[in-house]
C-alpha cells in the first residue's frame, strides 16, 4: 500500500513547525539551569505535548485521525506507531520519541542532572519537528536514513 501524499502547503507546515519550535524547544536551550531545575515538569509537558502536536500533524496531513490512545503509557509512542502504518521510513522517528521520553523521565527523577537532560530533550525534540516537517515536505526522507540529503540534494539544484 502506497502511503498518501500530505494535502498540507509546504509553506503552512513550515510555520507551524517554527512555532512549536520556538515555544516549546528555544526557550529550554536557552534558560538558565535554575530556571529549568524550577519548571522541569512542565517544560517536560511543553516538549512532549509539541512533539506530539508535530505527529498528529503526520497524521492529519495523510487523512488519519490521530488516536487517543497510550502505548507503554505515553500517546508519543502511540502516534509514532500509528504514523508508520503504511509508511516504514516512519519508524525513523522511533527512536527519536523512546529518547525524548527518556530524557524527561530522568530529568524529573533526578533533579541534580535535571538541566542538562532538560536540553537533551529539547535538542531530541527539534530533531523530531525537524524530521516530521522534512518528511512532510519530501516523502522520501527517512527512507536510508533521517538526514536531510533529499532535501539538499533538491536545494542545490
Amino acid at each position: 500500500m502506497e502511503p498518501a501524499e500530505p494535502k498540507a502547503p509546504a509553506a503552512e507546515i513550515a510555520t507551524l513547525f517554527d512555532e512549536l519550535d520556538d515555544t516549546a524547544v528555544v526557550p529550554v536551550l536557552f534558560a538558565s539551569d535554575d530556571a529549568l531545575q524550577a519548571d522541569r515538569d512542565a517544560i517536560c509537558v511543553r516538549l512532549q505535548a509539541a512533539a506530539e502536536q508535530a505527529l498528529e500533524q503526520w497524521l492529519l496531513a495523510h487523512q488519519r485521525e490521530p488516536t487517543q490512545g497510550r502505548l507503554e503509557g505515553y500517546r508519543l509512542l502511540a502516534l509514532q506507531r500509528q504514523g508508520a502504518r503504511g509508511d516504514p521510513s516512519f519508524n525513523a522517528c522511533r527512536e527519536s520519541c523512546r529518547e525524548l521520553i527518556y530524557h524527561c523521565n530522568i530529568s524529573i527523577v533526578d533533579s541534580q542532572s535535571s538541566p542538562t537532560h532538560l536540553r537533551f530533550a529539547a535538542m531530541v525534540c527539534r530533531h523530531l519537528l525537524l524530521f516530521i516537517s522534512g518528511k512532510l515536505q519530501n516523502s522520501g526522507l527517512g527512507e536510508f536514513c533521517c538526514a536531510a540529503r533529499p532535501l539538499r540534494t533538491q536545494e542545490a539544484q
